[in-house]
């Protein structure tokens, strides 16, 4: 062991504070350093993966930051004594038989930033959650809280003290017998199938051969470079001085396989859940993937399945037990990938308007480089369309021979015949996606050349192409289900009544930008019958807002230049989300981006923009961005917008940098906890194969959701970085959030990128999940990996984050309720003062019962990402008496659950269950009383709708004038849309409950916390079933 810091410790890093820096204390800063547990993956150096590395390194002993009330903050050295008894600490002004705590007289080792001292210190924000950890002991629940120097050093503290706890005075025996014998087994039958198979003469003894054991180990491992095994083989035998070095033994096979292939991450992440066991038995497995996975209907079926699917040895799976080597490459499936496999298909409602949808959508889809100089090639419309896009772009152009012709008019890019153009499009249009594409027509054609495409048109597109006659007075499109198979041409269109079989065309797109550019005219004749091939998307020029609401039909199509748009983003944002609920808008690149760059679609989707073209050639973060985008509903190229933005009557303004009325916001708790695989920087040289990776967390939304976060550097380390570190982001939009993780490689001038991954919010899976990475051009980087823990929660209110248990207390008597707006007409003012005191209640119902949740979860001693599953759990080893028998249990057979003391409680007990029935109290209360505070805000909202169709007119006849008659009709927008955001949130209040109380229930059987009822046995549910039938059962009056 070394002072030196290994790869997964915590290293100096300029521009980012050192959370050292909280030590009051530096008395020790001089004094030379004890040793420390290092994670550097040096075959000299420990690599933990059992308890007996964790209690070995313990008894080494380790400095802590020892935290006390009032930003108190001491650094201690601490250390296990010999006998496995008790644990002390030096300094202190104690006798050194008082500096100690009895392991026996521990009653819970508790993780993160979870007691009262904690919560309630000045320094909260500067303690990591995941460096924190408390031990709780003595009969009066005494708390010692301790702050590490990396997180990994207090995992080994936790995972030891832990082991010391369950087996006590058997510990060391324990120890003794507990090696993984299912990964020996397995490995010592894997390495003597290899030594059968070499045919070589001399068996184990002589071993197989160097190449051969380098790819056994790539054959199980196949992440690991050929190289670096190889160099471990090497050094192992220099370091025991065998001159025979093309030979390795089965001794030497295990000891580099457990080098290379063992993630000390999972091995914590593993013993958590198996009661410090080598193995997940099928409770073990079952109750993580409940708790921590999230999944529904879990039994032990379901964990003998997924044993046999991913444990190697064949005692295991007979056995029924998942090994470490099993629990890894169950972590690292496509089960466990972060992306919710739901969204692989099309998972959305198909059956709305059109412009109800985003549009995946391609910018001069021809090009395949830049703008100006840049070939043209039908391979751009392969891939885009192979990809899921459903808009195209087609420049037509007079060819030579009187055959069209598709390119950039008036640049040097080279074109391509129309008609090959249609050929590809004919063939691809519907292989990655069966809803409508939209063919973007520019056509610059002469009359001459508009009749050879209509032939081509015609006969290689035939009966796919959409051309329905328009129905007057349809008020919005038809859906993508309705168009399923179809293409639909956007194009000029003559006007109704235009006399001959020609007229003028005008084209308001790239072509007339560029024409207007170069100074060359643009103004040709318009053939009849292509003109009447374009049906539902009529191009028309956007003059204004007001214009186009009182003019424009549902199948008329404005395409804005991208200063335009964002132009009417930022000016205009609440009328640009209101023009594009009823009309389909489409916004293509500037024409100043000759490099073939790409704008931002998030700042033109959150203003509702159905169709932003993007140059699909050139990769990068908006390309990301976009193909992202549109996975989330099978890869099908539409994606149906935010709720509040397509219905009617809502408000919302796309530049909000605050909450969104009617919507809750989350919280998404992302821990970023290794890297594996990380490949070297493509170009990148200077440094060989040395990588020293960090990870930036993106959020990328509606102005007030963007924000970043970026780990430490960890040195050194592309193999598998630990990282540890989390980070919390306030969503309030969650439907038009997406999450983007990026790898850089730190280097002096400037970072390299490494990979990246974005994925909608909507589209990620709870729990532990591997992040799969890509290159910069969009491909898999094989076996690269990010290893991270999501959750979401909903949003607490009120207090700054180490004051959260003193604020939920207060919060009732401080809290900000959503206010309705005046409009300045009496009548409807009237209507809406009416729901003022339901909204309150309403509020007061919902938050009364999360905040009661919030502040049993921390009198539980769990995380804020913690379910109520888990707090039980928790409960489970703090609740049993020094006879063995629990102090309280849950009495299931009513309808709630109710926790009852069996004699006299300590006092922080006494705390829970006052606690809990305060919880229950604020639950009951919420399924009770709810039904009829909905029922009473949808009828104010009915009511107030009945003035909707003539707002206007009331409002003049109110006297309101000009700007006065556009901010009536936005506050009563506001209003309905706060009415209905309320409503809903009250329904979902009741599903949380259900929800809730089911928890309660099954931790209560599962950790024999239930009257009546031990282990595993099951418990009549009718109190159970009345929850939830309650709870999903459509409100009264609901429509």
């Amino acid at each position: 062991m070394t002072d030196k810091p290994g790869a997964g410790e915590t290293t100096d890093a300029k521009g980012i504070p050192r959370r050292s820096s909280i030590i009051k204390d530096g008395s020790r800063a001089g004094r030379e350093r004890k040793k420390t547990v290092s994670f550097s993956s040096s075959l000299s150096e420990r690599k933990i993966s059992s308890a007996a590395d964790c209690i070995s390194a313990m008894m080494e002993g380790t400095e802590f930051r020892k935290v006390r009330s009032n930003s108190r903050v001491y650094q201690r050295y601490y250390l296990l004594e010999s006998g496995l008894q008790a644990l002390r600490w030096e300094p202190s002004k104690k006798e050194s038989d008082k500096a100690r705590i009895a392991v026996p007289s521990i009653r819970e080792v508790r993780t993160g930033r979870n007691t009262e001292t904690f919560r309630t210190n000045g320094i909260y924000d500067q303690i990591s959650e995941d460096c924190a950890f408390s031990i709780i002991y003595g009969e009066t629940y005494e708390a010692l809280d301790l702050v590490s120097n990396s997180a990994e050093v207090a995992k080994v503290w936790v995972t030891g003290l832990r082991y010391l706890i369950l087996y006590g005075k058997h510990a060391i025996d324990m120890m003794a017998s507990s090696e993984d014998s299912l990964r020996l087994a397995w490995l010592a039958e894997t390495f003597s199938s290899m030594v059968v198979s070499a045919g070589q003469g001399g068996g184990e003894e002589v071993g197989i051969s160097l190449q051969s054991a380098v790819g056994l180990i790539r054959s199980v491992n196949p992440g690991v470079r050929s190289e670096k095994v190889e160099h471990r083989f090497k050094e192992l035998h220099r370091v025991k001085e065998r001159t025979n070095g093309d030979r390795v033994t089965k001794e030497e096979f295990i000891e580099v396989f457990h080098d290379l292939c063992t993630r000390p991450e999972i091995y914590f992440l593993l013993v958590q859940f198996s009661s410090n066991k080598e193995y997940l038995d099928t409770k073990d497995l079952m109750r993580f993937l409940e708790v921590e996975q999230g999944m529904a209907q879990v039994t032990e079926d379901t964990s003998l399945e997924l044993i046999q699917s991913h444990e190697p040895s064949e005692e295991g799976r007979c056995q029924g037990c998942l090994s470490l080597d099993g629990f890894t490459r169950y972590l690292t499936s496509l089960e466990c990938h972060l992306f919710d496999p739901e969204h692989s298909q099309v998972c959305q409602d198909m059956s709305q308007p059109l412009s109800h949808y985003y549009i995946n959508s391609s910018h001069n889809t021809y090009l395949i480089e830049d703008q100006f100089r840049g070939p043209t090639d039908i391979t751009g419309y392969i891939r885009a369309l192979k990809m899921g896009c459903r808009c195209v772009e087609v420049d037509v152009w007079d060819g030579p021979d009187d055959k069209p012709v598709v390119y950039t008019g008036h640049t040097l890019s080279s074109p391509v015949e129309f008609h090959c153009v249609l050929g590809v499009i004919g063939r691809f249009a519907f292989e990655a996606s069966e809803f409508p594409l939209i063919l973007c027509m520019e056509n610059h054609c002469s009359p001459r050349q508009q009749r050879v495409m209509l032939q081509h048109l015609r006969r290689i597109l035939g009966e796919r192409l959409y051309t329905e006659p328009l129905r007057e007075g349809e008020g919005y499109l038809p859906s993508p289900n309705a168009l399923r198979g179809k293409i639909l041409l956007k194009g000029q269109k003559l006007e109704e009544g235009c006399g001959g079989e020609e007229g003028d065309v005008t084209d308001e797109d790239e072509g007339a930008e560029m024409c207007q550019r170069m100074k060359v005219g643009n103004s040709g004749e318009l053939l009849k019958e292509l003109s009447d091939l374009v049906t539902l998307c009529k191009s028309v020029r956007f003059t204004d807002f007001q214009t186009s609401f009182s003019t424009q039909k549902p199948w008329e199509l404005c395409s804005f230049n991208e200063t335009l748009a964002v132009r009417c983003a930022s000016e205009s944002p609440g009328d640009f989300v209101n023009y594009n609920k009823r009309f389909v808008s489409r916004v293509y690149p500037s024409a100043m981006r000759i490099d073939s760059s790409n704008m931002n679609p998030q700042d033109l989707w959150k203003c509702g923009c159905q169709i932003v073209a993007l140059n699909y050639q050139t990769p990068g973060l908006m390309m990301d961005l976009n193909i992202a985008w549109f996975r989330q509903n099978g890869n099908c190229g539409y994606v149906l917008r935010p709720a509040i933005m397509r219905q009617e009557v809502s408000y919302f303004s796309a530049d909000t940098r605050d909450s969104v009325p009617g919507v809750s916001p989350q919280l998404l708790h992302v821990k970023v906890i290794s890297g594996q695989n990380l490949p070297r920087p493509r170009g990148s040289g200077a440094k060989g194969d040395v990588v020293d990776p960090y990870v930036y967390v993106e959020i990328h939304g509606i102005p007030a959701d963007c924000a970043e976060r970026r780990t430490r550097t960890v040195m050194q380390n592309g193999d598998n970085p630990i990282f540890d570190e989390s980070f919390e982001f306030q969503i309030n939009l969650p439907e038009l959030a997406m999450v983007r993780f990026v790898v850089l490689d730190d280097e002096f001038i400037g970072d390299e990128f490494i990979g990246q991954y974005t994925i909608p919010l909507e589209c990620l899976q709870p729990g532990y999940r591997h992040v799969p990475l890509q290159s910069l051009m969009g491909e898999d980087l094989p076996y690269a990996m990010l290893f991270v823990h999501v959750a979401l929660t909903n949003r607490r209110g009120g207090g700054k984050p180490y004051k959260r248990g003193l604020s939920v207390r207060k919060a009732r008597r401080g809290r900000e309720y959503t206010a309705l707006r005046d409009l300045g007409i009496k009548a409807v003012d009237e209507v809406f003062k009416m729901a003022a005191l339901p909204l309150k209640e309403a509020t007061d119902l919902r938050e009364n019962m999360q905040n009661s949740v919030a502040v049993f979860r921390e009198l539980c001693g769990v995380s804020a990402v913690a379910n109520l599953m888990q707090c039980v759990l928790a409960l489970g080893s703090r609740v049993v008496g020094a006879d063995g028998d629990p102090l309280m249990l849950f009495e299931l057979r009513e309808q709630y659950p109710s926790m009852e003391p069996q004699g006299p409680l300590p006092d922080v007990l006494r705390r829970v269950v006052s606690t809990y029935e305060t919880m229950i109290q604020a639950s009951r209360a919420v399924m009770e009383l709810s039904d009829g505070v909905y029922d009473r805000i949808l009828q104010i909202q009915t009511t107030a709708m009945a003035f909707h169709e003539m707002l206007h007119s009331i409002a003049v006849k109110e006297g309101l004038k000009g700007r006065k008659v556009t901010r009536a009709v936005e506050s009563f927008s506001w209003n309905i849309t706060i009415l209905k955001g309320q409503a809903d949130l009250l329904k979902r209040a009741m599903t949380e409950v259900k929800e809730n109380m089911k928890q309660v229930h099954y931790a209560a059987l599962t950790s024999n916390l239930s009257k009546g009822v031990t282990g595993e046995a099951t418990h009549p549910r009718p109190s159970l079933d009345t929850i939830q039938e309650r709870a999903t059962a459509p409100a009264r009056g609901s429509p």
